[in-house]
């Protein structure tokens, strides 16, 4: 995966140390922390544009992944200072294709990329729904 071509939204960037927590019996990161690490970057892009996980509560519909996909690069390891970068690659009529790097922060070393699929539906029927245009232009924006 190269770098954030004609994204539909602008970069967000989610920040992480890691710690004890983390790091797996082979002595890096547990791969299911970088999945972590993904879904906490979404959302921290989605609040900064306007829509807390409480705003979409409150309009009763919201994206749920659908699907995940991720490639590990290289290690990370205890006390790696990790920038989560993300943006919207395509927002179609009921789904966004959301796009992820992974890097540590002292040498730029990309440690995983990843994608995930996301829908949008109704929370109380999970019937997929059509994104709304104040979602749409929320995410839009550079």
């Amino acid at each position: 995966m190269s770098g954030p071509l004609q994204p539909y939204s602008s970069v967000f960037e989610y920040h992480h140390e890691v710690t004890e927590p983390d790091i797996d019996a082979m002595h890096h990161v547990n791969n299911l922390e970088y999945l972590r690490w993904t879904l906490r970057a979404a959302h921290g892009h989605s609040k900064a544009v306007g829509w807390s996980a409480d705003r979409f509560r409150a309009y009763g519909a919201g994206f749920i992944v659908r699907s995940h996909n991720i490639k590990y690069r290289s290690p990370a390891l205890l006390g790696d200072h990790v920038t989560i970068k993300t943006w919207v690659k395509e927002l179609n009529k009921v789904s966004s294709i959301r796009k992820y790097q992974i890097i540590r922060s002292s040498d730029q070393k990309r440690l995983a990329d990843a994608e995930t699929n996301w829908v949008f539906v109704d929370f109380q029927t999970t019937t997929l729904q059509s994104i709304p245009d104040e979602i749409r232009s929320a995410f839009a924006k550079s």
